[in-house]
Order: C-alpha cells, then sequence, then structure tokens
C-alpha cells in the first residue's frame, strides 16, 4: 500500500513537473511566435470595422484627447458638430463603427484603426478645384522603403532592436519582453535606490500610442502604460496574423510623426525630415540623398546629416531640453550613440569620426518652405478665417492642422482671374490703357499704391454665396472686412432706405384712418415726413403703400450749402460736390441720382427730427412748456425711466468686453479730438495718473501731437470733481450714460444689469435732472438738442443695424449721411443683398461642406441646409430701392457703367447701384471756426452694385496715410474698374442659374464630398 502511495506521488510529481515543462515550452513558444495572441487579435482585428454611411451615426465613438486626437481635431469634434448644427449645418454622413469595435473604445482602448502620418487642411472651392492644401509634418517618407536604412537602422538600435526581425512574422510589435523584465526589475530596484536608473521598456509601437493618445503624451501611471500596451497590441494585427509589413510602418510612422519639441516661427515640429528642417535648416530632399550616399566626396557632408538625424532621434526624449537647453549636452549624447552604433558595425569608423569631428550647430528653418503671396492666399485666408470663426478657432496656425476638407462658395478661377486684373492695374501702362488716367480718376497720384477690393455675390434660394472676394493688398488684410473705412456717399443709400422706412411705418399707423381721424392726429411742428404723411393720406385715393413711397420721393429739398446746421454738438455746414448743384431745389430721387449732400443732409435731418419725436418719452418734449408746474415732477420720472432704458441698451453693448474693447468701442463712435477724449478717459479711468491718459490720446490720435501742457490741462480740467458727468458727454459727443456705463463696467467686469442700474441712480438723475436747475434756457435748449439728437441717432442705428451695418454705433451727426460713421464694403454688400431679395436677409455663404477626418472611424460630414431668410425690409421698399439704383446708373454718378453688361441675345442686363467718394482727413479748428490744420488720412471710391437679378457686391479704391492727399480719385474709378472687369465676368453673370459649366451656377451639383450610399473603410 505504501509502496503504491510513494509510487502514485512520484506519478503525480512527474506529472506535474510535465505540465511546467509544457507550459513553459507553450510559453517560451508565444512569447518567440507570438502565434496564440496572433490568432486571438487577428480574429478580433477583423470584426473592428467601420462604415461610412448618410445621415448621423448612434454608435459612432469620439477620442478622449491626446496630442494628435487634439490637433487634429478628433476630440473636440462633438462640441464643434453641435456648432455647426446650430448654424445651420446638418450631418450629411457620419461613421458607424462595429459593436466590437465600440465596445473596445468603451473600454478606454484608443480606436485602432491605420493612423494618419500626414493630414490638414484642404479648401476646395465650388467646382471642386483645390483652392489650399496644408499638411502636417510636410516632410515624410512615404513608403518604408524610401527611409535611408542608415536611419532606419540608428533608430532600431536605439529603441527597438527586435522590430524587423523576420524570422517571426507574427511577432506582436508592441512588446519586447526582455526589455519589459528588464523594465520592470530596474523599476523594483528603483524603489530602494532612488538613484537607479530606470530606463523605459516601451517598444515603438506603445511610444506613439503614448505620444498620440496619451494626456500631454505622457505615461502618467502603470495603468495607461498597459492601455498603450493593449491599443497598440490590438492595432498591430488588424490587418491579419503576419505583422512585417505592420512593423515597418510602425518604423515609418515614428519617423515621420515624432514630437521634436516646437520652435519660434515654425510651431510644434514632428518627425525627422520638419525636424532637420527646423532645427537644422537642412532640405528634406538633400538630407536623404547624402544618407544614401556611398561618393567619398560626400563623407564629410554625410555624416553630418546623418548626426543630425541622429541627433534628433536621441533628444526625442527629452526634446526641449536638449533642443532648446542644453545643447551640449545633446553634442555629448549623440558622440556617445556614434560610438555605440560604430561598437554594433552599424556604422564604419570613418563615419563615426567625420561626425564626431563636426559640431551640432542649431540653424534657421531652411530656405524650402513656400513663399507667402498674401494676394494669391487671398481665397484660402477667407475660407480659413471663416472656419476659424465657425469653430472657435481663432489661430489659423491650428486651422491649419485639422484633418478638414472644406468645400467653399467661391469660384478659384474667376476669383484668380480678378485679383490679376486688380493687380495688373497698379501698372501705368495698363491703367492707361483701362482709360483710368483721367480727371477724377487717376489723373493724379501714383496707379501701384492704390488697394482694389472687390466682392461679388450670388443669391440663390438658399444663401447668398460668395463667388469672389480679393483686393491686390500684399499683406494679410481684408480691406473689405477687416477695416473701417469711410466709404462717402454710399451712407445716402442706407439713409433713403431709412427714409423709405419711416414712410412705411406711417403708412402702417395711419392708412386705415379716415380724413377726419387724420385731421385730428397731433403731429410735432418739426416732424415734416410725419406731417407730409397724413397729408397725403389725406388727399389721396390709393391709400396702398407703394404709391406712397414713390410719392415720397418726388418730396423736394433745396441744395443751397449756405445754412449752418445745430448737429454733432454745434454748427456746421456742408458743401455739394458739383457746385452747380447749390442753387437748386431737387426731389430725393433726383437727390439719389446726382448723390447731392445738401439734399440728404436735410433729409437726415429730417428723419432725426421724426426719431425725436416718435421715441416713446423722448426728452424733445422737454423743448416745449418749461412753464408746466409737473416739469420737476415727471422730470424725475423720465430720468428715472429713460435712463434705465439707455442704461439697458449701453449694457447690451459693452457686456462682456475687456477694458481695451470698451475703449475701442467707446471711440468707434465719435471723430477723435483731445477734449473728447479727455472727457471719455477721465469717466472711464478716473483713477488713472496721467501717462496713461497721454497713451490713450497717443493711440486713438496717433497723427496727432499736443503739447504736454495741453494734455496736462486737460487732464486736469476733465477730472470728474470738477465738470459734471452730463458736461464730459456733451463736450465727447456721446450720451452721458453711454461713458458711464462703459466706465462702471471696465472697473466691474462680470456685473449683472441689476446692479448696474441700481449703481447709476445718482447719474441718471444728474444727466437729465440739470437741464432744469440752469437759468439760461438757451443752453438749456442747446443741450437738450443734443441729447435728443444723440437718442434719435440711437434708433437710426438700430434701424441700420438691422440691415447690416456693421459698428456699434453712428457719429450722431447729420454728416453721418456723407459718411461721417464709416462702414465697410462687406456690410454694404449685405444691405445690397437684401435689396436684391425683396428685403429678405438670406444668409451669407462662404462654406458649403466640411469633411472632418476622412477614412477614419471619426468621419463626419456636414452640409449646409436651405434656412428660410428673414424680412427685415418691406418688399414695397426694396423692390422701389432697386428701381432707384437702376437709376443712379441709368441718369446719374454711375452712368458709365450704363448697359455694360447683356445677355447672350444682346438684351441689356439691369445694373444698379450707388457711388460713395470718401475723403478722411483730421482737421483742427481754431476760434471762430477758422481751420487751422487739415491732415489726410485715406481716400476711397465705393461702388456698391447689383447685375442682374441674382449677382450683386462692392468694388472700392483705396489710399491710406498721408500719401492718399497727391490722389483726387472720385467714386468714378470703382466704376470704371468695374467696366474693365466686365470681360471677366461676363460669362458668370449671363450664365443661366444652375448652368455648372460656366461658373458654379446656383442650383445643387453632384458634389466632390456627396455621401455615398454606404462605403466601408479598410482596416489594411
Amino acid at each position: 500500500m505504501s509502496l503504491s502511495w510513494r509510487a502514485l506521488k512520484l506519478w503525480l510529481a512527474l506529472a506535474a513537473t510535465a505540465v511546467v515543462v509544457v507550459l513553459a515550452l507553450v510559453a517560451a513558444f508565444e512569447l518567440n511566435t507570438a502565434w496564440f495572441q496572433s490568432q486571438l487579435l487577428a480574429d478580433l482585428g477583423r470584426s473592428l470595422t467601420f462604415r461610412v454611411e448618410p445621415g448621423p451615426s448612434a454608435s459612432i465613438r469620439f477620442p478622449r484627447g491626446g496630442p494628435y486626437d487634439e490637433r487634429l481635431g478628433y476630440a473636440a469634434l462633438p462640441e464643434r458638430i453641435d456648432r455647426l448644427v446650430a448654424r445651420g449645418f446638418a450631418i450629411e454622413a457620419q461613421a458607424r463603427v462595429s459593436p466590437e469595435l465600440a465596445s473596445l473604445a468603451d473600454r478606454g482602448f484608443n480606436l485602432p484603426y491605420r493612423e494618419k502620418a500626414q493630414a490638414g487642411l484642404d479648401v476646395r472651392d465650388c467646382r471642386d478645384e483645390l483652392v489650399f492644401r496644408a499638411r502636417f509634418p510636410e516632410r515624410v517618407y512615404d513608403r518604408f522603403e524610401a527611409v535611408p536604412s542608415l536611419l532606419a537602422n540608428a533608430l532600431l538600435f536605439i529603441e527597438n532592436r527586435e522590430l524587423l526581425d523576420d524570422r517571426e512574422p507574427r511577432r506582436n510589435p508592441a512588446v519586447e519582453w526582455d526589455r519589459l523584465a528588464k523594465a520592470v526589475m530596474d523599476q523594483a530596484v528603483h524603489l530602494y535606490d532612488s538613484d537607479h536608473e530606470t530606463p523605459g521598456g516601451s517598444t515603438l509601437a506603445t511610444q506613439i500610442e503614448k505620444y498620440r493618445h496619451s494626456a500631454e503624451g505622457r505615461t502618467s501611471s502603470g495603468r495607461e502604460k498597459l492601455r498603450q500596451m493593449g491599443s497598440a497590441s490590438v492595432r498591430a494585427y488588424l490587418a491579419g496574423e503576419d505583422t512585417t509589413e505592420t512593423r515597418r510602418n510602425i518604423v515609418l510612422d515614428y519617423l515621420n510623426t515624432v514630437p521634436l519639441a516646437a520652435r519660434a516661427g515654425v510651431g510644434e515640429v514632428h518627425g525627422i525630415g520638419d525636424g532637420l528642417w527646423a532645427w537644422y535648416g537642412r532640405s528634406f530632399e538633400e538630407a536623404n540623398r547624402l544618407l544614401v550616399s556611398e561618393s567619398p566626396s560626400d563623407l564629410f557632408e554625410k555624416a553630418l546629416v546623418f548626426k543630425q538625424a541622429l541627433s534628433l532621434l536621441v533628444a526625442q526624449r527629452r526634446p526641449s531640453d536638449y533642443l532648446g537647453a542644453r545643447p551640449a549636452a545633446l553634442e555629448a549624447l549623440t558622440n556617445l550613440h556614434l560610438q555605440l552604433l560604430t561598437d554594433a558595425r552599424l556604422i564604419s569608423p570613418e563615419l563615426r569620426d567625420a561626425a564626431v569631428g563636426q559640431t551640432l550647430q542649431l540653424s534657421e528653418p531652411g530656405g524650402d518652405a513656400h513663399a507667402v503671396s498674401f494676394v494669391s492666399r487671398k481665397a484660402a485666408n477667407i475660407v480659413r478665417t471663416g472656419i476659424g470663426g465657425l469653430l472657435q478657432t481663432p489661430r489659423l496656425y491650428d486651422v491649419d492642422r485639422l484633418d478638414l476638407t472644406v468645400k467653399a462658395s467661391l469660384d478659384l478661377a474667376l476669383q484668380q482671374e480678378v485679383t490679376s486684373v486688380l493687380r495688373d492695374l497698379r501698372d501705368p501702362d495698363r491703367a492707361r490703357a483701362a482709360e483710368l488716367i483721367k480727371p477724377k480718376l487717376l489723373e493724379k497720384g501714383d496707379p501701384a499704391k492704390v488697394i482694389y477690393s472687390f466682392t461679388l455675390l450670388e443669391r440663390t434660394p438658399t444663401g447668398n454665396r460668395v463667388r469672389v472676394q480679393t483686393d491686390n493688398f500684399d499683406q494679410p488684410f481684408d480691406i473689405n472686412e477687416g477695416t473701417k473705412l469711410d466709404l462717402g456717399s454710399t451712407a445716402k443709400l442706407r439713409t433713403l432706405v431709412n427714409y423709405l422706412e419711416v414712410v412705411a411705418w406711417l403708412h402702417a399707423q395711419y392708412a386705415s384712418l379716415d380724413k377726419a381721424a387724420l385731421a385730428q392726429v397731433p403731429v410735432p411742428r418739426q416732424d415734416a415726413i410725419a406731417r407730409w404723411a397724413l397729408d397725403y393720406l389725406a388727399q389721396t385715393n390709393d391709400r396702398s403703400l407703394s404709391p406712397m413711397l414713390e410719392a415720397s420721393l418726388a418730396r423736394k429739398y433745396s441744395a443751397n450749402p449756405g445754412e449752418e446746421f445745430f448737429t454733432g454738438g454745434g454748427m456746421h455746414t456742408f458743401e455739394n460736390f458739383d457746385p452747380l448743384d447749390n442753387g437748386r431745389i431737387l426731389t430725393v430721387r433726383e437727390g439719389l441720382q446726382r448723390s447731392v449732400n445738401l439734399v440728404f443732409v436735410r433729409l437726415m435731418r429730417d428723419v432725426v427730427y421724426h426719431y425725436r419725436h416718435r421715441v416713446p418719452g423722448s426728452s424733445a418734449k422737454l423743448l416745449e412748456d418749461s412753464r408746466d408746474p409737473s416739469r420737476r415732477t415727471f422730470l424725475a420720472k423720465f430720468a428715472d425711466r429713460e435712463g434705465r432704458e439707455f442704461i439697458s441698451r449701453f449694457y447690451r453693448k459693452y457686456q462682456g468686453k475687456d477694458a481695451d474693447e470698451i475703449q475701442s468701442l467707446l471711440v468707434q463712435g465719435i471723430r477723435p479730438r483731445p477734449r473728447r477724449l479727455a472727457a471719455i478717459f477721465r469717466t472711464i479711468d478716473p483713477e488713472a495718473p496721467r501717462e496713461a491718459f497721454e497713451r490713450f490720446v497717443a493711440t486713438h490720435m496717433p497723427s496727432a501731437d499736443p503739447t504736454d501742457a495741453t494734455l496736462e490741462k486737460l487732464f486736469y480740467e476733465f477730472a470728474p470733481e470738477r465738470m459734471s458727468l452730463t458736461d464730459r458727454g456733451f463736450t465727447a459727443g456721446l450720451h452721458p450714460l453711454e461713458i458711464w456705463t462703459a466706465g462702471y463696467l471696465r472697473g466691474h467686469p462680470g456685473a449683472p444689469l441689476s446692479q448696474v442700474i441700481q449703481a447709476s441712480a445718482a447719474e441718471r438723475q444728474e444727466v437729465y435732472g440739470w437741464l432744469f436747475t440752469t437759468r439760461n434756457k438757451n443752453a438749456q435748449d442747446s443741450r437738450i438738442r443734443q441729447l435728443i439728437e444723440i437718442e434719435a441717432f440711437l434708433e437710426i442705428h438700430k434701424a441700420w443695424v438691422r440691415l447690416g451695418y456693421p459698428f456699434g454705433s453712428l457719429v450722431p451727426s447729420y454728416a453721418t449721411t456723407l459718411g461721417a460713421s464709416a462702414d465697410r464694403p462687406a456690410a454694404l454688400a449685405e444691405l445690397m443683398g437684401i435689396i436684391v431679395n425683396d428685403g429678405v436677409r438670406l444668409p451669407t455663404v462662404r462654406l458649403e461642406r466640411l469633411q472632418f477626418a476622412a477614412d477614419t472611424p471619426y468621419e463626419t460630414t456636414l452640409a449646409r441646409t436651405g434656412q428660410a431668410g428673414e424680412q427685415v425690409l418691406a418688399p414695397e421698399v426694396a423692390r422701389l430701392a432697386r428701381q432707384l439704383l437702376t437709376e443712379v446708373v441709368e441718369q446719374g454718378t454711375a452712368s458709365r457703367i450704363r448697359r455694360v453688361f447683356s445677355a447672350a441675345d444682346g438684351t441689356p442686363i439691369p445694373v444698379g447701384g450707388k457711388t460713395g467718394t470718401g475723403d478722411h482727413r483730421f482737421e483742427t479748428y481754431g476760434k471762430g471756426g477758422v481751420l487751422l490744420s487739415s491732415e489726410v488720412i485715406s481716400r476711397s471710391g465705393t461702388f456698391v452694385f447689383f447685375i442682374g437679378d441674382r449677382h450683386f457686391g462692392t468694388l472700392t479704391a483705396y489710399v491710406k496715410g498721408p500719401e492718399a492727399a497727391r490722389y483726387a480719385f472720385t467714386s468714378g474709378l470703382p466704376v470704371q474698374i468695374l467696366k474693365v472687369l466686365a470681360p471677366t465676368l461676363a460669362p458668370v453673370l449671363t450664365a443661366t442659374a444652375g448652368d455648372a459649366s460656366v461658373g458654379c451656377g446656383a442650383a445643387p451639383r453632384p458634389e466632390i464630398m456627396a455621401a455615398p450610399s454606404g462605403r466601408v473603410i479598410e482596416q489594411r
């Protein structure tokens, strides 16, 4: 019995030993061949699929972060998609991931797919022509065979020596077991001996996972290391059990994408190719030629290139340290590796000696970067800026690095042709041939210094599509949208439309009343428009709106410049462009055709008078009965109610702005003068020292040079304790409560409206109460008139903003109708679009479609939806305005463009527009209104136009600075240039809507990124 027990125990021991041996052999076999894991992971890989199908996806998973996913825009896609959907886009197609792939992502793995080594922004025009392409990294190897063996062998020696061992085709590249075991032992020893070095056990595959997908590109914990290894293992077997090609791609990806710090003027540097260029000024092509050269004559230069490349490989663990702070340490470390490579017989002693004998010298980036022509990049910059705004990504640097393809509305071919014409016109001979060297055009001044800006939009059922937006200004600045310009008499168009809206409002109020009721309507004495409207309605048999609008154009105004006008806080006179108009009395219609200044100054006065009586609780009523005993009680109630309204309005204007933005917005509404700036500054920042005041004046009046004594006097005079808030507002030409609100929000950022209203109680009473404490009625009335004029212009501003006016305020002066409040060509084009579309504002479309992350599990395509337009102007007003603009071309200031455009059958295409000449000067006056000096700031000529029933836009000629004094061109210059552009524009303008063979067409066309019925993305 005992023998049998012993025998049993022996057999059990032998069996256990056999099992252990077998397990050990299996483990050794698996460690060497990865046979079992390759089967398991390859089977899993075959189920990790995704496909792109129309519409939103319920299964899509987005990455949680990591430098790669953030740089290419993948991590922020959920927020960006929501933002685009809120702005009129819809998901057209999106990736659907398999359940297994979704499960893997939900368990924390990085989504396994063949990641892009190189990506960036693509912009294509409406016909699929490439407008712009950015790729980062820029310099990459396109295949493994292109990598110099010298470079690949050095990398593998340093980082992953067994990676390309072809004896085991199923090898898992994510793990080198011997290195991992050593790394674990080193970490264990380090727990007891802090001086013990702990080199990492990461393979190239796990390093790629780390610097792409781990937070900040770092391994923060053991769990994160396991996530990297697991993700890399799954990714390795996507193409099947044999990982030979995958392992080569790992070498390729690492060399192309390894992070190599950032350099000023370049940004983040990734990959050996960009690294050699950015840190050593090396041409990538020349470097690769030398690395494979066997010519003895190239040895010296080859050795240096190899040393530079090697230095980047050894610097990658601490690139900012080695490439920035410690170049000497990098030199020593690189020389050490040169010796190690020689000992391993991977490089020759001759190559080592030639390399060690040369010192690494960091250089500026090489000269193979493409030179930037801002003129040729205008189209791209417009689209890139628009993308940045849509995605809340303000830096073009970041926009360019997104994995994104955009289809824009621009017509690249037309854009380039127009740009070429505008550039050619800077040549005197070309300008002469274009008949520009003539009086009122470019008879004076150098044609080469004139900046031309041109915009053309096409009205389509779903939006106004920008087809051309260009200029000949070779700087990264957009004249069309990026500046505030004095565009002269184009403001008369805004005034005219505003006037017609007033008439339409009066029609809506009173057209239903009978003659007797009309006679009972009280009309303030100065409201000439309301008086006319009531008289017209009492006498006409046709009470419809269109005849009334037509009749309002027959109202007459004197063009006499002899009258002085109280406006903008003082007495002003105005002049006509053509002295022959001075003795005329013209209708509104004639005044627009001839662009007569005094007609529109008087029309603007009538509009102001109308609004100052129309505004509820208007201060204009205070000019009436001064003996009313309830006046003081009413004043207190009025001041509180009115003050609250204005505080609320100004709060909305300045809310959320920082100190600099508040200052700029305040000054934007005035013509800067030292006294005005003193009134503003001492109100918004009363505790600031005089030096800050001097900087403020210098910032907003760079061409002025007031003396120290003058600045000291102003600083003292406008101190809050010496001058009332009302007087400071009067001097500044702004509503006193506007300056106070701006100052309060500057000192209390984020304050809620209730707090601001509560804090303003005394100021609201002061602003209105002082008017009735003085005994000087003339002074009272003068201040009241200024205050009610400001109130009226606030109402006019609201009307202008509704129709696209781009700025936060108007200069409260009749001169606003002549361009004193400035404008932007793009904003005028928006107004023209409203007029062309019968009063409906359609969205301005620059971006048609955005395709994110193509051929990845995150792929999402969004397309602009057909948004309904907004009726912002009565159709009758828009149609009449369009007719009047046609008359400006047929009979008025734009007649040189008359009948220039015609259809294919010779029928003239209707053209309308409004001209404007801006002569922006800084003038200083002495006592008695004597002009002391006049400094030219800029000169401009603008034509805002429509051509036919679909196309409209603007053309502006502009000269900035003292040089503008040499020019005498008028708005006839842009009109003539449009005539010069006519042959270039004609094929597009005369094409029928939807004709894809000419231009972009207005109807839907097959799109280059149209969502397919479904496509599977190969994971191989």
